[in-house]
């Protein structure tokens, strides 16, 4: 018998040094006031696809940066809190995500893992690259604001209604050749990709911010919609 509310995996950050995994509780609160029920899924499961089928839609959570021997890239020294089992047990649940077509959302990390998953590379560190005359984070990886423009003809410019959005950010990577699946739907001033889809998915979505940071409602509407495609999966 099915719930009647949606089950929504979130992947949680690995093991730490004190033996606990975290995750932050705003994810948790964002699936809850869209009606679903979170379920934490620690990034170290060899079975993960199984898992994945008694999930209704899954969240990739953001976190540290993912192994550059994964995408070609080089090994950088802002590069911090890699975990190459996470990153192959993420990578994993998106491709069967595409396949079975799961509703997924992947935020800041989990739109990277999503663009490596299915063959595309990043960039390793935006300021090296791009400067910061737009900041993605500020020092002590706090978070900041900046915009990003919606393409008119998505899905995530459907669900927010509107093409130019103030969005919370921090992270220092970004996607640098976007894989082919996939499609740029929102950039930020610099031209830094700031969110893909998937045409043709019920709901395949990366953004490279975080919404569940934001005091603004409207970013709740990517959990809403969220739940909403997990509920007629």
């Amino acid at each position: 018998m099915r719930l009647q509310h949606p089950l929504i995996g979130i992947s949680t950050r690995p093991e730490d040094e004190n033996g606990r995994y975290a995750l932050s509780a705003h994810y948790v609160a964002s699936v809850r006031r869209a009606g679903g029920y979170p379920i934490l899924l620690p990034p170290e499961e060899t079975e993960i696809e199984r898992l994945l089928q008694r999930m209704d839609g899954f969240i990739l959570s953001g976190g540290g940066d993912m192994d550059p021997t994964l995408y070609g890239g080089l090994t950088d020294e802002t590069l911090y809190d890699v975990n190459i089992k996470r990153d192959q047990t993420e990578m994993r649940a998106v491709q069967h995500a595409v396949l079975s077509r799961l509703p997924l959302l992947g935020i800041c990390r989990g739109a990277q893992v999503m663009n490596v998953a299915l063959k595309g590379t990043l960039i390793e560190d935006i300021p090296n690259i791009f400067g910061d005359a737009v900041k993605h984070r500020l020092p002590g990886r706090a978070v900041c604001d900046h915009t990003v423009t919606l393409l008119e003809d998505s899905m995530i410019a459907e669900i927010f209604g509107q093409n130019v959005l103030n969005v919370p950010s921090c992270h220092h990577q970004a996607i640098k050749q976007l894989a082919s699946p996939l499609r740029k739907v929102a950039y930020s001033p610099d031209g830094i990709i700031e969110a893909v889809e998937m045409p043709g998915h019920p709901y395949l979505i990366g953004v490279q911010w975080h919404p569940e940071l934001s005091a603004d409602p409207l970013h709740q509407r990517l959990f809403n919609r969220l739940i909403d495609a997990a509920s007629t999966k």
